[in-house]
């Protein structure tokens, strides 16, 4: 990273993403994770029910994975959300995303090729819509997810005027 003397004039540089997503993407994301624990916990208790001689270890699974799933569930989001960051400014997006291994990326407007907006049946329930831009980089698009559903909307337009008017070919 280069700062004063060295720095590169118009050059953009990593820097932490100044947005934080909407509060309610930690009740989506619980309720994702609940999901995603519900379903096998169920499984098993289901084999628990058909199956005698098994019963118990089928059964001590189900309880060992309800367990971890709702520790889970009430630590990850949370922490999932004071990680997640983004920004999009005149140059550039922003985003930063993970919990174990963070990625910081930065997409030039020239080198954005499309601005989705994507509301799933759970983003719906809790008003919120990711937006996905898409590069002209081997690396894939760059998410934001957890957006409140009309930000979401305005920034697919803010990106879309945005890019239009920046000189590039987005390759």
């Amino acid at each position: 990273m280069t700062t004063g003397e060295d720095a590169v004039p118009g050059a953009i540089r990593l820097r932490p993403p100044r947005n934080t997503l909407n509060r309610r993407a930690v009740a989506w994301w619980r309720t994702r994770c609940l999901l995603a624990t519900a379903a096998p916990v169920a499984v098993l208790v289901a084999l628990a029910a058909s199956i005698g001689p098994a019963r118990s270890w089928l059964l001590l699974g189900a309880g060992i994975l309800a367990v971890l799933g709702l520790a889970g569930t009430a630590f990850f989001p949370r922490w999932w959300f004071a990680v997640h960051r983004w920004e999009v400014t005149d140059d550039a997006v922003y985003v930063r995303t993970g919990a174990f291994r963070q990625e910081w990326r930065i997409a030039p407007m020239s080198r954005i090729q499309t601005v989705d907006t994507v509301r799933g049946p759970l983003e719906q329930v809790f008003r919120l819509a990711t937006v996905t831009v898409t590069t002209a980089s081997a690396k894939g698009a760059l998410r934001i997810g957890g957006l409140d559903h009309e930000l979401a909307a305005e920034l697919g337009e803010r990106l879309t005027r945005i890019t239009r008017d920046t000189p590039g070919d987005a390759t």
